[in-house]
């Protein structure tokens, strides 16, 4: 028989679920819906991007990630340009200042979670980074590639 779950695994949980509605806030904040947040978080993260590319990150069709750009474009989060290295395609451009309101919301909560490392000495810090880094593992392990 399998043991319960110990505290750290619920406080996983937990942060799992608060990290959901971290990203509902965000979303709200940024008036957009889950995937226009999530394609928003990736041309943040990676700077411009050709719309198959962010389809294929996001999981969605290309029709999708239209509609996603689309409604992205409206609300001026986004623009379209021409894509240089060939100029018969677009890349997607996050705003910057809609990168620049996403990263203000984020960043304090960003820098509250990593200070929370300050009441932990070098090898406490080292053996957390070193538990995180296998729950990531054992999280891969379970998402189909």
């Amino acid at each position: 028989m399998q043991s319960p779950p110990r505290p750290p695994t619920y406080a996983l949980q937990e942060i799992v679920q608060l990290s959901r509605a971290f990203e509902r806030h965000l979303g709200q904040q940024l008036t957009v819906n889950a995937t226009d947040l999530a394609a928003m978080e990736h041309l943040i993260r990676s700077g411009p991007l050709g719309p198959g590319e962010l389809a294929r990150r996001l999981g969605i069709t290309p029709p999708a990630v239209t509609a996603a750009v689309d409604r992205l474009e409206d609300l001026g989060h986004v623009t379209r340009e021409p894509n240089p290295a060939d100029r018969r395609a677009i890349v997607v451009t996050p705003a910057p200042e809609s990168a620049e309101k996403a990263m203000s919301i984020l960043m304090p909560m960003i820098g509250d979670i990593d200070s929370t490392l300050d009441g932990f000495d070098t090898d406490e810090q080292a053996t957390i980074a070193a538990y995180l880094e296998r729950v990531v593992e054992a999280y891969r392990a379970h998402i189909p590639s």
